[in-house]
């Protein structure tokens, strides 16, 4: 019998450590948290106090300056305008290429679409142009992709004023240094639905 109390006695202290571990582990725990807690209201309160001090020097909220460029009102969905689809001879030697292209014009806003659309037969006919006077080659590369959206992007703008080209010759740049003047154009971008070259 007098093994019986022994076996207690030892079984007590075990206990005892498990209890100081688990009341150790939940302190740590709180301390944690608690420090969490402090770093965020922190740091929010710093980033409150960062946008203010913008907000007074006249520049935009902190917010406001990761934003997107919008080419619209605000919270309006884009709008696009496409354009028939258009089947082009290439300028290959030999003229036996073709190209199907379908294009769709992302345009401001609805007034713009409006204005755009009005002068469709002219923009669809400057692109036809352009588009004929691509080769093959040109067309399935990308950077002649790219050079097709930026052209088409100018031959979009032509009827509302724009077109020209962006860089003057050298003996122009010397006599009359130009301030750059950004005008937005209705037409903003360029999609290609479909580019087949046959």
């Amino acid at each position: 019998m007098a093994t019986k109390p022994e076996e207690a006695d030892a079984a007590k202290p075990p206990a005892k450590s498990k209890k100081m571990l688990i009341i150790i582990i939940a302190a740590v725990l709180v301390l944690v948290l608690g420090g969490g807690g402090a770093f965020f209201f922190i740091s929010k309160k710093n980033a409150a106090a960062a946008a203010a001090a913008a907000e007074e020097e006249g520049g935009a909220p902190a917010a406001a300056a990761h934003a997107t460029v919008d080419h619209g009102a605000a919270n309006t969905p884009p709008v696009y305008l496409p354009m028939d689809n258009m089947v082009v001879n290439l300028a290959d030697p030999g003229g036996e290429r073709v190209a199907q292209v379908g294009i769709t014009l992302e345009v401001r806003d609805a007034k713009a679409s409006e204005s755009v659309k009005a002068y469709m037969p002219t923009i669809r006919s400057g692109v036809l142009m352009l588009l004929s006077m691509r080769t093959s080659e040109s067309l399935l590369s990308p950077e002649g992709k790219q050079k097709l959206i930026a052209d088409i992007l100018r031959e979009a703008s032509v009827p509302f004023g724009g077109g020209e080209d962006e860089e003057p010759d050298a003996a122009t740049a010397k006599k009359k240094p130009k301030k750059k003047v950004t005008v937005q154009y209705p037409v903003v971008g360029v999609l290609f639905s479909s580019l087949i070259v046959q």
